[in-house]
């Protein structure tokens, strides 16, 4: 894994850039996170409900046809397993337990594509909490299956209506809702990004994927490391957690997939790597889109839980530093490889998860290599975009 220093940062980018009255809230946590995780009553409830009610550990499967085409042995992890449908729900159960210990009352989250709103409800609902899901208006309409779902287990979701009103400004309004409810309420951030410690203690939550990764290539290929590690990256926590183990290890190519939208010089995409620089997002310091100014570009994708236009601080480090590999895969290609998994395998994967498929297209690899893709979200919440995109 990468540490991150005392200050919060990996190398130069992450911290706690945060107005005044945010200040207790963080410093409560960053005080408490550590000592609340590593406590045996907490691995204890953490580990048996991810077992018993996440359904953990999720299987690592062979891909067959899909390795015939790309000429590879290709495995997918299938966080698509996992109750309520993608890997969102490791992290909210870890969060829900802190949130108890911290004795916290009431839960916040913001969510893009629905599936951390939809995490976030489930494990209130499981504890008996209230729960209020800030979602962009526009991402509402396109999650229309996510927002009955969150209601249905008891969550309120308020619409963001500011901005591109998507995920970036759904995390605006749960901030401004936290600064002005810090005593009782706890943040559920849904990715590796925010103030310090929330993308380091997001990232070790998620850690469980490549733990499981490693133990169950060794079962089946008689090694621990694959060659290469794919996931896609918006905030990027699915990502953070498939990457955490491998970290250390060089001979694994870890491989980042951001949307590039219609395209990376479409003014239309949100591949911030390609187009972003250095600046404070949500409270941490980062890579992110944002004009000459400062302003923060609108970022865009086809697939909600892209649509953000930074990366967490791990993953902007992973960039600088060389060790990640990052490709920008436009909405069409990735259509066209959620549409070629589903024949050649019989899985549905969600959109943003079909970005890290496309990817087999833009890099190269031997013919012996063994590839891991993180299959990080079914495609269930997907079904209205793929059947608007109708190329199938």
């Amino acid at each position: 894994m990468i540490k991150v220093d005392e200050n919060g940062f990996y190398g130069q980018f992450g911290g706690a850039y945060i107005p005044e009255m945010l200040y207790p809230n963080i410093e409560e946590l960053r005080e408490n996170y550590e000592l609340i995780m590593e406590s045996p009553a907490f691995r204890e409830e953490f580990d048996s409900l991810l077992k018993d009610y996440v359904g953990r550990p999720t299987p690592l499967f062979l891909a067959k046809r899909l390795s015939e085409k790309y000429k590879a042995k290709i495995y997918l992890k299938r966080e698509d397993l996992c109750h309520t449908g993608a890997h969102k729900i490791n992290n909210t159960v870890g969060q829900i337990i802190l949130a108890k210990k911290l004795n916290k009352k009431r839960i916040i989250a913001e969510t893009g594509a629905g599936q951390h709103g939809v995490a976030t409800a489930t494990v209130c609902a499981l504890m008996g909490m209230e729960c209020t899901v800030y979602m962009g208006a526009v991402d509402m309409e396109r999650q229309k299956p996510n927002v009955e779902r969150m209601r249905i287990l008891g969550a309120t979701v308020v619409p963001a209506n500011s901005g591109s009103k998507t995920l970036k400004d759904a995390t605006n309004e749960a901030m401004r809702q936290w600064i002005n409810n810090p005593v009782d309420t706890h943040y559920i951030i849904g990715s590796v990004v925010g103030p310090h410690p929330y993308p380091e203690m997001v990232a070790r939550f998620q850690s469980v994927i490549s733990a499981e990764m490693k133990a169950q290539l060794k079962e089946k290929e008689g090694r621990e490391n694959p060659d290469l590690v794919i996931a896609c990256v918006g905030g990027g926590s699915n990502a953070a957690g498939a990457f955490y183990h491998y970290y250390n290890e060089p001979s694994v190519r870890l491989i980042a997939v951001e949307a590039a939208g219609l395209g990376v010089s479409s003014g239309k995409s949100a591949a911030t790597t390609l187009l972003g620089k250095p600046g404070i997002l949500h409270g941490s310091k980062t890579l992110l889109m944002q004009t000459e100014d400062g302003q923060v570009v609108e970022p865009h994708s086809i697939s909600a839980g892209l649509d953000y236009p930074g990366i967490g601080p791990v993953h902007a480090h992973l960039f600088e530093s060389g060790r990640g590999e990052f490709v920008a895969v436009e909405d069409e290609h990735a259509m066209q490889a959620g549409i070629e998994v589903s024949r050649l395998e019989g899985i549905i994967p969600a959109i943003e998860s079909a970005h890290a498929f496309s990817a087999l297209n833009q890099i190269q690899y031997e013919p012996t290599d063994v590839i891991i893709i993180n299959l990080s979200g079914r495609g269930d919440k997907d079904l209205d975009t793929y059947i608007k995109w109708g190329n199938y």
